[in-house]
């Protein structure tokens, strides 16, 4: 039996309602009741198993306040021609990052430090562990 992958767009918006929903601190459970569905189907539309139809992704768009559009920014294939494969690939790594509780607790707490000489800071000390865990 062949697998069926999903499409990378797919995957994409997928990964996308993940992050917003993780941002607004919604559970897939209430994502779902919202939409009328259950946890599990959110969790394949966020796996990009399931094919998210367009007025669905109009109904996730409202329930998480953010414009259909939101959806696609950096999608695989949009503006290739004015995006390198660095910066795509950079995009793709901090939509990644921000998808996980870890991430998100990060950005949380960073974006709380006021004062610049601390921040940066923390950035150095994140480094330098990141270093470490290279060498």
């Amino acid at each position: 039996m062949i697998k069926k992958v999903p499409n990378p767009v797919d995957t994409h918006v997928g990964s996308r309602v993940r992050m917003r929903r993780v941002l607004v601190g919604m559970s897939q459970e209430k994502l779902g009741d919202a939409l009328g569905l259950t946890f599990q189907q959110v969790q394949k539309y966020e796996k990009g198993t399931n094919r998210i139809g367009a007025s669905r992704l109009q109904q996730i768009a409202a329930v998480l306040t953010v414009p259909v559009s939101f959806f696609f920014e950096d999608a695989p294939g949009q503006d290739a021609g004015l995006a390198g494969p660095a910066e795509q690939k950079s995009s793709a790594f901090i939509v990644d990052f921000l998808s996980t509780s870890e991430g998100l607790q990060l950005n949380r707490a960073f974006v709380r430090i006021k004062d610049p000489r601390v921040r940066r800071r923390v950035v150095d000390l994140v480094s330098s562990l990141g270093a470490d865990e290279v060498a």
